[in-house]
């Protein structure tokens, strides 16, 4: 064999090694894809398991709920529950649930008009106590309906309009302002003074420049704050039991308290009460879902 016939044979070989190398290298990238994959499937699950087993009882008869050893899937199917819920004597099923989606739109839509300039303000001026009072914002997220719901029911009832909505999208919109005014103020902040800065030598105001430049970029923000309040006002409740009296005006929430009792539970209607209540924040996270990662995520790689 000639010296050329070796060092083609090397050649040959040396090419057969690292298309080998590389097909290993491809290999293990995907084999741990597979594991990862595998991995959020089973942790998927476990989260999932207590809704499947509250979609399930929602479809089951009271009884077929209450036997011993249970069932885990229904023997005879109920879907009636969901048509019969709305006509039971505990309470005003159709009422709830409008008090609930206009109580926690109109509280997330006061928030967000508040804590939009409010946020912008902070972000983009300096003046003393700044720091001070995005700390009192921080320290009033600690505070809870319930400490001060005395309090509130007195100005309720001094200004006459206790045991309305209007009553609850206040309270709500309170509670969950400092939370939006925070995560907001840190979006705004974010932004280069230089961008504005551009915009306002183009022409535009100070108000044009927020709208126009401003919020577009802090969108994702503005999306984080809104799934944040509108997810705290629809499962508020210990408020609502106290400020909300008529059983036309509680959300459901509350509404559902009504189906368990001392001696005598309607777990059938509980389980489908809950899932329907839980079905528009579910779709809300389906339709907004990039842009809260986005949010979320926002800042972490710079």
């Amino acid at each position: 064999m000639t010296t050329a016939d070796v060092a083609h044979l090397e050649k040959v070989t040396g090419a057969v090694e690292v298309a080998a190398s590389g097909e290993r290298r491809a290999a293990k990238p995907k084999r741990r894809r597979w594991e990862l994959t595998a991995v959020g499937v089973v942790l998927a699950a476990l989260f999932l398991v207590p809704f499947i087993v509250m979609v399930l009882g929602s479809l089951k008869s009271r009884p077929e709920i209450l036997r011993i050893p249970p069932t885990y899937f229904p023997e005879s199917w109920h879907p009636d529950n969901y048509a019969t819920m709305w006509d039971t004597p505990e309470t005003p099923l159709a009422f709830n649930m409008a008090s609930t989606v206009i109580i926690s739109v109109c509280a997330t839509v006061l928030v967000l008009l508040v804590a939009i300039p409010a946020a912008y303000y902070t972000a983009r001026h300096k003046f003393p106590g700044r720091a001070v009072f995005l700390g009192l914002v921080l320290v009033t997220q600690m505070l809870q309906p319930t400490v001060l719901v005395t309090g509130l029911i007195r100005e309720f009832f001094a200004i006459g309009i206790n045991d309305t909505w209007l009553a609850m999208i206040l309270v709500n919109a309170a509670f969950n302002l400092s939370f939006a005014v925070w995560i907001l103020h840190s979006f705004f902040a974010s932004i280069p003074v230089e961008i504005e800065e551009a915009a306002m030598l183009d022409g535009l105001s100070r108000w044009q420049t927020l709208v126009r430049v401003s919020l577009p970029l802090v969108w994702p923000g503005i999306v984080t704050a809104t799934i944040f309040v509108v997810v705290s006002c629809w499962n508020e409740f210990a408020a609502s039991l106290v400020v909300l009296t008529t059983a036309e005006n509680q959300p459901l929430s509350v509404a559902l308290t009504k189906f368990i009792g001392q001696y005598d539970t309607s777990w059938q209607y509980v389980f489908a009460i809950s899932t329907v209540g839980i079905i528009p924040v579910v779709i809300l996270f389906a339709f907004i879902e990039k842009r809260l990662v986005a949010g979320l995520t926002a800042g972490s790689v710079k």
